[in-house]
């Protein structure tokens, strides 16, 4: 069996063949109802969509789901928002186990220190954070990879995310009012990455 990141599936909205990870899985829950399986993990039968709030609730409005699965199902109107808050949850989650191997840091000072040290693999930023703070540290990071450049060093640019307001990195990370944090290298801080991508694409789309 191919990688899963190689298979490919059909959205239900749009009958394209994309990659599965251009697309999120929906299985019937044991109650009957449509639920998101952000894992792509449950048993049964899926119905993949394009992954974005908008292709999902485009979904539900055109009963893409009935249609694929040739069954009168219960589809909340919500479905979209309810999508939306797992892949939120998939994401705290993770970054609680990458706190617990040491591979998030919080605070701006520590944040600025790590960005100049080249530590850095993504800066989270709280989405009720003030401007003046948010700027500061974007500025480091531009400066930072804006010298490393000129340096003749290869530097993977940094993603920037803002996808959580301060409560709910605070809860994540067993702390209150987070403002800025930063994933340094590590397996655990690379997962959270790429579900905090998954959330900011599905978000965008």
């Amino acid at each position: 069996m191919p990688p899963k990141e190689e298979l490919s599936r059909q959205c239900a909205l749009t009958r394209e063949i994309k990659p599965v990870g251009d697309l999120i899985r929906f299985v019937v829950s044991p109650d009957g109802e449509v639920v998101p399986d952000t894992d792509a993990k449950a048993e049964g039968r899926g119905v993949w969509v394009s992954l974005g709030q908008k292709a999902v609730a485009e979904a539900v409005k055109k009963k893409a789901f009935a249609r694929s699965l040739k069954a009168n199902v219960d589809v909340p109107g919500d479905l979209a928002d309810l999508t939306r808050l797992r892949l939120e949850q998939r994401l705290t989650q993770a970054l609680s186990m990458a706190r617990k191997a040491g591979q998030i840091l919080t605070g701006a000072t520590k944040v600025k220190a790590a960005i100049e040290n080249g530590e850095v693999i993504a800066l989270l930023t709280a989405t009720d954070a003030a401007a003046d703070g948010r700027q500061k540290l974007l500025g480091s990071l531009k400066g930072f990879t804006r010298a490393a450049q000129e340096a003749g060093f290869g530097v993977d640019e940094v993603p920037h995310l803002e996808l959580l307001d301060s409560d709910q990195l605070g809860l994540a990370l067993g702390l209150e009012n987070v403002i800025h944090a930063a994933l340094v290298k590590g397996a655990a801080a690379e997962t959270a990455l790429k579900r905090a991508q998954r959330l900011a694409r599905y978000i965008a789309n």
